[in-house]
């Protein structure tokens, strides 16, 4: 027997009994409940080498996360590539890497090295910059200027200090009368710079100014910034307002002409538009006082259809055999939908990082526009919405397969807002009682799932806020699947969920995924 297929992700969402303010656990939830217990269900990896990451012990993504969901099998994943190139030295001899390097020397500039500090290991690593410092050095440049972003959401709210103690510790380890390195501007990761999917292209102005330009307010150090930001604003690292290092009104490290740049973040949402400003020809969302002509380089290319960034140190996954290019090929009609926040989520990473459709014909993608406003706000996001354009697409029978994600148990989680995602868990459990319904009148089976944990732990165990993501496990539920559906025994992950789409499609799975949980 065959069915066509709706696969919802709930993203952020853990299944785990450990309390620490689990919002998952507490929330009022009864179509999840009912998913978990009356129909076929288990949990699943999310995290760790089940999605290509280099240990159990790093937390899962949602970019990741659908780039297992979208192509059935585990690719080494951006920490992981990395830190593999740079125990093998390939990083260095990089075209990107030597081209940054040749220009600085040619013309006694500036290498600027702009990214989020933390080990967070889920946009960028700290020790990565080390290394990268070091190597600085050892290729003998003169002056470096270290640009920082304040993490608070993927490791602990206010821990910011900690990561530039141990950069300043290790730019006092290198400093000396031929190598001079400083940190020159920084501010908190959702105040400036790493804004994603055009939500808000102010973030990525207000970067520009800070980084490039040295327009912001001024400090002598970042210590002094950010001990005085949070007095005055009480503000988590990730909304800390951004600011300029300098001395008599001087910025430390303006960028020139003839600079280079190294974004050193690996993974790519939060990196397309600050590259899009200084390689896009014509750019035009926003002004800039201060345009230099510089040697920019991501840490990864970015978007492999877009080619952005032009020069990148790390070449990323290169992901074949996609569940999409799959269905295509079997003339299958898909839909994708979800709103702006997890939107590329859906359709880019699902698609194995690519920005195009494998056929404007048979791929309907749908984005629902994101308010741009503090998520704790307004939790219920716009589940809403998503859910009308989904049970349409269901209700229409024009499709075999839809998907969609509803951001609210990541999203709000992340803002540490305990009570607010509660009710984010809950907006999306509502809507999932619809979507349900729709499968039901149509006789489509429904797969509901997680990319990955974070609802589910609000507090760490000595009880503080907690905004990064978890290692939980995650929901496996199938309901109104093909007659006789059976959960195999297994310790499967999300890599497995593509085999079990195309079996309840009907379709052989094909041989380079990994198998479908179902029997």
């Amino acid at each position: 027997m065959s069915k066509p297929v709706v696969l919802v992700v709930m993203d952020g969402v853990g299944w785990t009994d450990v309390d620490h303010k689990n919002a998952v656990l507490h929330a009022y939830k009864p179509q999840l409940d009912e998913l978990m217990s009356v129909w076929p269900h288990t949990t699943i990896r999310a995290s760790g080498t089940a999605v290509g990451l280099p240990s159990d012990s790093d937390m899962g993504n949602s970019e990741v996360g659908h780039n297992a969901l979208g192509c059935g099998q585990i690719y080494s994943q951006g920490a992981k590539l990395v830190q593999e190139a740079i125990d093998s030295g390939s990083i260095f001899a990089s075209r990107a890497w030597t081209e940054a390097v040749s220009q600085v020397k040619e013309h006694d500039a500036v290498m600027h090295f702009l990214g989020l500090l933390s080990d967070g290991n889920v946009h960028s690593h700290i020790d990565h910059l080390f290394a990268m410092l070091a190597q600085a050095k050892k290729e003998g440049l003169h002056e470096v200027r270290v640009h920082i972003l304040l993490d608070g959401r993927d490791v602990p709210e206010t821990s910011a200090l900690e990561y530039v103690d141990a950069l300043e510790n290790k730019l006092a380890e290198l400093n000396d009368a031929d190598f001079h390195a400083c940190i020159a501007s920084g501010g908190g990761r959702m105040v400036i710079t790493m804004d994603r999917y055009e939500a808000d292209w102010g973030m990525v102005e207000k970067g520009w100014k800070i980084h490039v330009e040295g327009d912001g307010r001024m400090f002598a150090s970042a210590r002094e910034a950010i001990e005085t930001l949070r007095a005055e604003g009480q503000y988590t690292d990730q909304f800390l307002p951004g600011f300029v290092i300098g001395k008599d009104g001087v910025p430390a490290g303006t960028v020139n002409d003839n600079d280079a740049v190294i974004f050193f973040n690996f993974r790519g949402d939060r990196a397309l538009e600050i590259t899009r400003a200084f390689e896009e020809e014509g750019f035009d969302k926003f002004a800039k006082a201060k345009n230099p002509h510089v040697y920019y380089a991501g840490m990864l290319q970015y978007d492999g259809d877009l080619k952005l960034p032009t020069n990148f140190l790390v070449e990323p996954p290169h992901i074949r055999h996609t569940m999409s290019e799959y269905l295509v090929n079997h003339g299958i009609r898909s839909y994708a939908c979800s709103e702006t926040q997890k939107f590329g989520h859906v359709t880019y990473f699902w698609n194995g990082n690519r920005s195009e459709k494998f056929s404007e014909e048979l791929e309907t993608w749908e984005e629902v526009p994101s308010d741009i406003i503090p998520f704790e706000q307004r939790p219920w996001m716009k589940a809403a919405q998503v859910t009308d354009l989904m049970v349409a697409a269901i209700e229409s029978g024009k499709y075999r397969f839809l998907r969609c994600n509803y951001p609210n148990g990541d999203m709000v989680g992340h803002t540490g807002n305990y009570e607010a995602t509660l009710i984010g868990v809950e907006s999306v459990d509502l809507m999932l009682r619809r979507v349900m319904d729709a499968c039901l009148k149509m006789d489509y089976a429904l797969l509901v799932m997680a990319d990955h944990g974070n609802s589910d732990e609000m507090v760490d165990k000595n009880g503080k806020t907690k905004t990064s993501h978890s290692l939980a496990r995650v929901p496996f539920a199938v309901f109104n699947g093909p007659e006789g559906t059976e959960i195999k025994e297994g310790d499967f992950g999300l890599s497995n969920v593509a085999a079990t789409v195309v079996k309840i499609l009907g379709l052989d799975v094909p041989a380079e995924w990994n198998e479908a949980i179902i029997r």
